[in-house]
C-alpha cells in the first residue's frame, strides 16, 4: 500500500496515533503537523496528543537509537518532526496548564560545540513535560550559573562529547560547590565518551547515556527531591 492511499482524517484514534509513530520513525514533519491537528480537531486534549502521539513516538525512535538500528541523522529527522507536532501544542499546552514536571537549564561545556544529543535530550525532555532553557555550546562556567540564577531550574545538564572538554563539567559542579549552591539542583551529564563512574568522579547525581533514560532520571530525581523536602 502507497503513502498516498493512507488519508490521515479517515483513521480512528487508536490507528492514526499508530500512524503517528511510524511518521515520526520516518522523520514526516507534515504528516505530524497533520495529525496534531486531526486530533486536536476530534476533540483531544493538547497533553494527550503530547504524550500517547508524540512522546511515545519518541520514545520508540529513542529506543532504536541506543539499540543501534536508527543513526543520528534519522534520528534528527525525527525530532525535526516532533518539533512540529510541539510548536502546534505548545501554545495549548501552556493555556491548558497541563502537568509541568519541572525545570531544566542545558547546554554543551566550554571548548565543546557539538549539540545532536543535547538537542534530543532537549526535545525529549520537553515532550515530557519539562520547561527545557537550552544555553547552546561552548558553555564556560559563568554561563551556567548566570542561566541557573536567572530561571532557577530544577535540573542541570551538561554535555560533551569530546574527553578533552569533559573534565570542564567537573570545574562546573564545583564551581557550584564553592558558591555553596550544588546541593540546590539535580545535575546531569551526557556525552558519547562519558560511562557512570565517571559522573560520579566529578560530583553529577548522575550520568545519562542517552536521550530516554535522561527523561526517566530526571523524573526519579525530581519525585525522590519533592519526597525528601516533604519529608523535612
Amino acid at each position: 500500500m502507497s503513502d498516498d492511499e493512507i488519508i490521515l482524517s479517515e483513521l480512528p484514534d487508536d490507528e492514526l496515533v499508530q500512524q503517528m509513530h511510524d511518521d515520526l520513525y520516518d522523520g514526516l514533519k507534515e504528516e505530524i503537523e497533520e495529525g496534531t491537528h486531526i486530533l486536536l480537531s476530534r476533540g483531544w486534549q493538547p497533553y494527550e496528543v503530547l504524550t500517547d502521539a508524540l512522546v511515545e513516538g519518541m520514545r520508540i525512535v529513542g529506543e532504536d537509537f541506543r539499540d543501534g538500528i536508527l543513526f543520528v541523522p534519522e534520528v534528527l529527522l525525527s525530532a525535526n518532526a516532533m518539533k512540529a507536532g510541539m510548536a502546534i501544542l505548545r501554545p495549548l499546552l501552556a493555556e491548558t496548564g497541563a502537568p509541568k514536571q519541572g525545570k531544566m537549564v542545558i547546554g554543551t561545556v566550554k571548548g565543546d560545540i557539538h549539540d545532536i544529543g543535547k538537542n534530543l535530550v532537549g526535545m525529549m525532555m520537553e515532550g515530557a513535560g519539562f520547561d527545557v532553557i537550552d544555553i547552546g555550546i561552548n558553555n564556560p562556567v559563568e554561563n551556567y550559573l548566570n542561566a541557573i540564577e536567572e530561571h532557577q531550574p530544577d535540573i542541570v545538564g551538561m554535555s560533551a562529547l569530546l574527553t578533552t572538554t569533559m573534565p570542564y563539567m567537573k570545574v562546573v559542579i564545583d564551581t557550584m560547590k564553592e558558591k555553596g549552591i550544588r546541593d540546590d539542583y539535580i545535575v546531569l551529564v551526557g556525552g558519547a565518551p562519558l560511562n557512570e563512574e565517571f559522573g560520579k568522579a566529578v560530583g553529577a547525581d548522575a550520568y545519562c547515556r542517552d536521550a530516554a533514560v535522561t527523561v526517566e532520571m530526571a523524573k526519579e530525581l525530581i519525585k525522590r527531591k519533592h519526597n525528601v523536602s516533604a519529608g523535612a
